[in-house]
């Protein structure tokens, strides 16, 4: 793997993690929403990552700097949104403008604390490739100056 192989691989996978805390910010936006029957009610969503290997990242229109011909993967790519298939959490709330005939209303499957749980490790990912792209960057400018002495 050359040095710049290191500058598409960190940039697709900040690319992911920020569609990961999007995803994020927009369960947690819903936490709270309320629908009169389940076909109504948000439900939490979640990416699903691969690995994005070689020709897949030129077909994607990424120039192929620093693609090589090992057959090892070159980034990450978000494959898409899936829902869960977690159970909604219907409350009995007669008052609730909202509720139902029998007085029931939906609330979404969204789990807050595994919410920002799961913000944080994509907040630390997304900051963990940054790091790599300026340690990257900071060898690149070391080895320009190697032969100017």
């Amino acid at each position: 793997m050359s040095l710049s192989n290191i500058f598409t691989i960190s940039g697709s996978a900040m690319s992911a993690q920020t569609i990961r805390l999007n995803t994020i910010a927009s369960n947690m936006a819903n936490v709270d929403s309320v629908a009169s029957s389940a076909d109504q009610t948000y439900r939490a969503r979640k990416p699903v990552f691969s690995q994005m290997m070689n020709d897949e990242m030129q077909k994607s229109g990424w120039n192929g700097a620093g693609v090589d011909d090992t057959g090892a993967g070159v980034g990450v790519k978000v494959d898409g949104i899936v829902e869960s298939d977690a159970p909604l959490k219907p409350r009995y709330e007669p008052d609730n403008p909202m509720a139902n005939e029998e007085g029931y209303v939906y609330y979404p499957n969204v789990n807050p604390i595994e919410e920002m749980a799961d913000m944080m490790s994509a907040s630390r990912s997304f900051q963990t490739n940054v790091e790599i792209m300026n340690s990257a960057k900071s060898m690149m400018q070391k080895m320009l100056t190697l032969g100017q002495s």
